[in-house]
């Protein structure tokens, strides 16, 4: 049977790094390439996350997440992916209760994210996980296909 084991780590971890460049790559494939999302680059640096959670699946990494100070009251959740082929196991959903209690901890106020409406599934899990629609935060508040979402904490 497959364990699922989820370790806090930084952005140096080496199996972070593999998926930050998977997930750069998959981000151009969706717009057309990096120069379509070059204004969304400089926000989402692999070095600029805090706090980084990976899941593991008997040792293989199968996903990563990442947590980050936007403000005093609101922490931003980065890169929540899952590997293609370790996905429909609620590993996201295990991800975002960790991340949100980690941020409550911290204590901030509420988790902020910034997505695409064509990220269909990941809309989705959000809306799920009772996070609603706000207006779109810097710096993506001037940057066109970005959508963000907030989530009051529960301390």
């Amino acid at each position: 049977m497959e364990q699922v084991t989820y370790k806090w780590t930084d952005a140096e971890n080496e199996d972070f790094s593999r998926f930050y460049l998977i997930t750069e790559e998959y981000y151009d494939s969706l717009v057309g390439g990096k120069l379509n999302r070059s204004g969304f680059v400089p926000y989402n640096l692999s070095d600029s996350i805090q706090y980084v959670l990976i899941a593991y699946i008997n040792d293989n990494a199968a996903a990563c997440a990442g947590l980050k100070r936007y403000s005093d009251t609101d922490a931003e959740i980065k890169r929540v992916w899952v590997d293609p082929k370790y996905r429909g196991r609620h590993i996201a959903t295990e991800m975002m209760n960790i991340l949100e209690e980690r941020a409550a901890l911290l204590g901030f106020d509420r988790t902020v994210l910034q997505t695409r409406e064509i990220m269909t599934a990941a809309v989705s899990l959000y809306k799920e996980r009772g996070y609603y629609q706000i207006e779109n935060y810097p710096p993506y508040d001037s940057l066109e296909g970005a959508v963000c979402f907030a989530k009051d904490l529960t301390r």
